[in-house]
């Protein structure tokens, strides 16, 4: 993939991110800092002992779940494009992730199915996981972690069609607000012969199922 490829997805579409052990490297500003006066207006004592180091974890904690932000596409998909003749439905089903929400930045987790039709080339099955991993870890909303998903397959290979569907349950939802622990959500991403052709996304939405995130 060229750079100017890797740089126009970036930030829209795919910005990638090494998987599974990358090092997190303290930044300015620093997080833990701010962490101090979090927790002394929440009314405890961020020098007692078991608060201590919480500061320095937290800042930690967050640098690896938005480290999605720094992702470099080309390293993550290494190369891995091939032509193939093939013209059936590829799947990559049950794809678990975590991400953080954005407006209240508390956890949503759940499976991602990722389907699509090639037109002459496909990507290795690990690299599609890896993708969503890379926009899974940054401040997220549902939908757009859908889309931008399906759009990153769709600008790598050029398939004929891409599908996503993504199931997810939100502490947001379970641990405040409404506080319903049982309720999930889905969201799809339907382009190219999946938009375009009702027996098409029949055909993948049969294949991927109703599997709905268990309690």
């Amino acid at each position: 993939m060229s750079k100017a490829k890797a740089s126009a997805i970036k930030h829209g579409t795919a910005a990638a991110r090494k998987r599974p052990v990358i090092e997190i490297q303290a930044k300015s500003p620093s997080i833990a800092s701010h962490m101090r006066d979090v927790i002394r207006a929440l009314g405890e004592d961020p020098g007692r002992e078991g608060l201590a180091n919480t500061p320095e974890r937290i800042e930690k904690a967050l640098r690896y779940l938005t480290s999605g932000y720094s992702a470099d596409l080309a390293e993550i998909v290494n190369g891995a494009l091939f032509d193939v003749k093939y013209d059936e439905v590829v799947i990559v089903r049950d794809i678990e992730f975590f991400s953080m929400c954005e407006h209240h930045m508390l956890p949503f987790f759940g499976k991602m199915h990722v389907a699509y039709l090639p037109e002459t080339r496909v990507i290795g099955l690990s690299k599609i996981p890896r993708i969503v991993d890379v926009f899974a870890r940054r401040l997220q909303i549902q939908e757009r972690l859908t889309q931008q998903v399906a759009e990153t397959i769709q600008q790598l290979i050029h398939p004929k069609g891409v599908a996503v569907v993504c199931e997810a349950r939100h502490f947001c939802m379970m641990m405040r607000g409404v506080e319903k622990q049982h309720s999930g959500a889905i969201t799809s991403a339907m382009l190219g012969a999946f938009r375009d052709s009702s027996q098409t996304r029949n055909e993948v939405l049969s294949l991927i199922g109703n599997r709905l995130v268990t309690p």
